[in-house]
């Protein structure tokens, strides 16, 4: 073992604490950041860099200890003695701790999905090799000293799968972990090739050796797990992650920080969805005779499905035409990204971020989770790159897969996709939430508000007139939020209800006109996650009260009839409000971090 210090270059960029609630916070982080130091790596906080989380049942009961302590003492607090923002911050830790809570002694992913450890290995070694957050004498020591710790970590992984209660491990989580481990190990060849780079320049030489032997015997424990997942937790495997409608009811409540109920999700999520079809239906009779120019409109339905369907899918087939090859993905996003950048200068649109974006396939041990990422760097990191991740097609697949990933992900998808991970949508977003002075709102990110947004901000680029050159793109805009749509039946129906394979894909290809390859991707990933496939439509609807919220009241102020707006037909397309100006209002939402969607809309009454 190394006698290198762990952490020699870097120092704790938290503002220090000056009143009794950022001391509490302060106190919090601090046992938090040493629970799950591979996030706290991610969040910019470098302290703990060369450790794991203890993933023993020693190490779960300390971490629950841990959070009945600090609940204790925010709701200790004496409420007169906090600001405004103190009194929203506290709130929102109060339903963080609520939320690990029910991580911990509820749910206990770590006793049933053995995808968990996967992700939790890859990402320890990746936040260390992605960005230069700090010197390399840091950040490869650091390294060395994870790979020293993945034996123990994974020790506690076999130990831990072994069901929760009346919950079995799930065969399929595991049967994922063994198609994505290998990206583990290939991250720690990337370290180990990163040091002999920087040793052949003279940077921490003596590391190679010390990593060298390192590695070997992480990869032969890491074998010998990967052996262990085949042979000995496959057999007890009986579960399928799906959590039943108590469980993922409870789930719901922390994701969405509310309490609608999956029923009231799902009664709204198929009222739109028809809503949906109907435009697309719409649209697409309206741009047959362009893009199928010759070819008769049917008068009846292909195969023996209706009349309307045949047409949509015949018309985003031919928009489907024209996609890139698998070798021009990246470069053509990120000239997408920079067209986009254009137009949102030139419309005046929103401030954008000067952090570098780099476009990238996505790392091997995330691929299973989906198409496309947004890793944006840690809050407490200044200066680093956000990452726009690309899951490539399966080259080793066959060719017919590979042309239906391409046709789902064509050129105007690609072109929304760019709206929605880039600008202005995660990569924004994210960029102006570490500006917000708050750590709470900062650090904390809820994913709905994430989502949220990312589908939002695309109708709103559709409604200032991005792309309006090409009326295909607002046809592939409404199939795109009806994935939303689709996402959200589908989580409800996998997770509280019996959805089966066939009925997924019915859903998602013949309802929501995807092309196989992408239905078959998303029916993997719903059983794999849950309550997040439904962010993306329930957060842009709440960003839609708000905004329709702010636009009464800008009414209200310059003496306008508040109730005049139109009505929308499904979200969007509201025109001219009077004393309205979107660039305030969308940069009034996203300079409040990422808390959840309520607290903003708070904030902005409160300052109305």
């Amino acid at each position: 073992m190394t006698s290198h210090p762990a952490t020699p270059l870097v120092a704790d960029t938290r503002p220090p604490p000056g009143t009794p609630f950022e001391q509490a916070l302060h106190d919090f982080l601090d046992d938090y950041f040493d629970a799950y130091p591979h996030w706290a790596t991610a969040i910019g906080y470098h302290l703990v860099d060369h450790r794991w989380p203890d993933l023993s049942e020693a190490g779960r009961s300390a971490r629950l200890a841990s959070i009945e302590g600090h609940d204790r003492i925010f709701r200790a607090l004496d409420e007169g003695s906090l600001s405004a923002d103190e009194r929203v911050d506290r709130a929102i830790l109060l339903e963080v701790l609520d939320g690990l809570r029910f991580d911990e002694a509820t749910l206990r992913e770590s006793n049933w999905d053995p995808l968990s450890y996967v992700y939790i290995g890859g990402s320890g070694f990746f936040s260390l090799l992605a960005r230069d957050f700090a010197p390399w004498a840091h950040r490869g020591w650091a390294f060395l000293h994870r790979v020293n710790g993945l034996p123990r970590l994974l020790a506690d992984a076999d130990a831990n799968l072994v069901g929760a209660g009346d919950r079995p491990v799930s065969l399929l989580h595991t049967e994922t972990a063994l198609a994505q481990i290998s990206g583990v190990g290939e991250l720690m060849d990337e370290g180990l090739t990163e040091a002999r780079r920087r040793a052949e320049k003279g940077e921490e030489v003596e590391l190679v050796a010390e990593l060298e032997t390192a590695v070997a015997a992480a990869k032969q424990a890491l074998s010998e797990f990967e052996r262990k997942l085949d042979a000995e937790v496959r057999a007890r495997a009986s579960g399928e992650g799906r959590l039943g409608a108590d469980l993922y009811q409870q789930k719901l409540r922390h994701t969405l920080s509310s309490d609608l109920g999956f029923a009231a999700l799902r009664e709204r999520a198929w009222h739109d969805y028809h809503l949906v079809r109907a435009e697309l239906v719409r649209l697409a009779r309206q741009l047959w005779p362009g893009l199928l120019e010759g070819e008769p409109l049917p008068q009846s339905g292909a195969a023996g499905g209706d009349l309307d369907s045949t047409i949509v899918r015949r018309v985003l087939d031919a928009v489907a035409l024209a996609h890139r090859q698998p070798d021009e993905l990246l470069d053509w996003c990120q000239q997408e990204v920079r067209r986009i950048e254009d137009f949102c200068r030139q419309r005046a649109v929103i401030g954008l971020p000067e952090e570098e974006l780099r476009i990238t396939w996505t790392p091997s041990f995330m691929r299973a989770y989906g198409r496309a990422f947004l890793d944006s760097p840690g809050s407490l990191d200044e200066g680093q790159s956000s990452y726009f991740w690309i899951t490539p097609p399966d080259q080793s697949g066959p060719a017919e897969d590979i042309e239906s990933y391409l046709r789902e992900d064509n050129d105007r998808m690609l072109r929304l996709l760019c709206i929605h991970e880039g600008v202005p949508g995660h990569y924004l977003q994210l960029a102006w939430s570490n500006r917000n002075p708050s750590l709470v709102r900062s650090i904390f990110a809820n994913g709905m508000f994430a989502e949220g947004w990312a589908v939002y901000v695309t109708q709103v680029m559709m409604d200032l007139g991005y792309g309006s050159d090409d009326p295909a793109l607002m046809l592939s805009h409404w199939k795109f939020y009806l994935r939303s749509i689709t996402n959200a039946i589908m989580d409800v129906e996998v997770h509280a209800g019996s959805m089966d394979e066939t009925q997924a894909l019915d859903l998602m290809i013949n309802g929501g006109f995807q092309e196989p390859d992408e239905a078959r991707a998303k029916w993997l990933r719903a059983r794999l996650t849950s309550t997040q496939l439904c962010t993306y439509y329930l957060g842009s609807l709440e960003m839609w009260e708000m905004e329709l919220t702010a636009r009464r009241q800008a009414a209200s102020r310059v003496g306008a009839d508040p109730e005049a707006l139109p009505a929308p037909r499904i979200v969007g397309a509201l025109g001219e409000t009077p004393g309205f100006d979107y660039r305030t209002h969308l940069e009034s939402v996203i300079s409040q971090g990422s808390p959840a969607i309520k607290w903003v809309a708070r904030i902005l009454a409160a300052r109305s």
